[in-house]
């Protein structure tokens, strides 16, 4: 059952508050000394990311910093693609690997069976961080959605404009559908397990939606985030599922209209008087500040915070980003930050 006791979770089945519950997408990362520190002992990402009490503390370190209303759980995306068979690395200054890049060959060598044991330290963790948070601090899981994801690993890394991996869609849609299908299987798993261990709510990123032709987008992104959506719903009816398809702008009602969505998140680029019109009758906003503005701080982002958080009065919201923090965001500015959102 929701937690009572968290305003993020009831504010997620609809009910409205002022001001709103915060949190903020990358909240721990490297804009944090504190992380910075801990990633250094840990020696690399993927070990940080596979060492259940090291990835709870920097769960943990923008909670004790900010007091905010709910942790994410500290993960990546790629582990999915890693845990089905993919290589993954991540190199310094160039992002993730991911060898060899996605084929019919490659698919064919991939393979659910040992997806639980190698996700078991991201469930261990989520066990800790549940066990160390204060009661009324929810707990997100999350993943990337299975367009995101596959993006890259048909690129072998991360790619300036994904959404031109569509031409693989329109050429070997067959092959394109089998790897989405296998990563709903493997992320509706992967999701289940976490809520299992103590996640509270979950989160799908489609970082890469955007750009794409509708019909591809309802194949790709919104058809699939809703099959994953029944599937943790049919384990946990009570858990509420957030969908952030970036970038997707007046598609967002798609999204934010299936039954099994609680609530969408909205990018820097969505106007927000159009989200409340559109958006909010159909599900709990969260999101749409720039992450630049709190890199530049000040009155222009105080200004802003102040500004949505009006055009969301009255109705449930919840605050966060548009985009994850940048690294370059000064931990003072998040503060001044979450003190005009907390005024009455």
């Amino acid at each position: 059952m929701t937690n009572p006791r968290s305003l993020f979770l009831r504010t997620l089945k609809g009910e409205a508050s002022s001001p709103p519950p915060i949190w903020f997408m990358r909240q721990a990362g490297r804009y944090l000394p504190e992380y910075r520190a801990t990633r250094a002992e840990a020696g690399s990402f993927l070990n940080l990311c596979y060492d259940p009490e090291k990835a709870a503390e920097v769960t943990f370190q923008p909670i004790r910093r900010y007091g905010l209303d709910a942790a994410i759980l500290f993960a990546d995306i790629l582990l999915i693609p890693q845990a089905l068979g993919q290589d993954v690395a991540f190199e310094k200054g160039e992002g993730p690997k991911l060898s060899p890049p996605m084929d019919e060959p490659t698919l064919e060598s991939l393979s659910m069976a040992r997806l639980h044991e190698a996700l078991a330290p991201i469930y261990e963790t989520v066990r800790l961080v549940r066990a160390g948070l204060p009661d009324d601090v929810a707990l997100i899981g999350f993943a990337g959605a299975p367009w995101t994801v596959a993006t890259y690993m048909l690129a072998g890394g991360s790619m300036k404009d994904p959404a031109a991996l569509r031409q693989v869609y329109y050429e070997r849609p067959a092959f394109l559908r089998r790897l989405i299908d296998l990563l709903v299987d493997a992320t509706s798993e992967y999701l289940i397990r976490q809520v299992e261990a103590g996640a509270e709510a979950i989160q799908l990123f489609d970082t890469w939606a955007g750009g794409l032709p509708e019909d591809v987008l309802q194949i790709v992104s919104v058809e699939p985030a809703a099959r994953i959506a029944e599937r943790v719903k049919g384990a946990a009816p009570d858990i509420p599922v957030i969908l952030f398809p970036k970038g997707v702008g007046p598609a967002l009602p798609k999204y934010a209209g299936l039954e099994v969505c609680d609530a969408v998140g909205i990018d820097f680029a969505t106007p927000w008087e159009w989200a409340r019109e559109a958006v909010s009758p159909l599900a709990t906003v969260q999101g749409g500040l720039d992450p630049l503005l709190v890199v530049s701080g000040g009155e222009e982002m105080l200004a802003a915070a102040r500004r949505l958080k009006s055009v969301f009065e009255g109705a449930p919201y919840v605050f966060n980003l548009g985009h994850g923090f940048t690294p370059e965001t000064p931990p003072e500015n998040v503060t001044e930050l979450i003190a005009a959102v907390r005024e009455s």
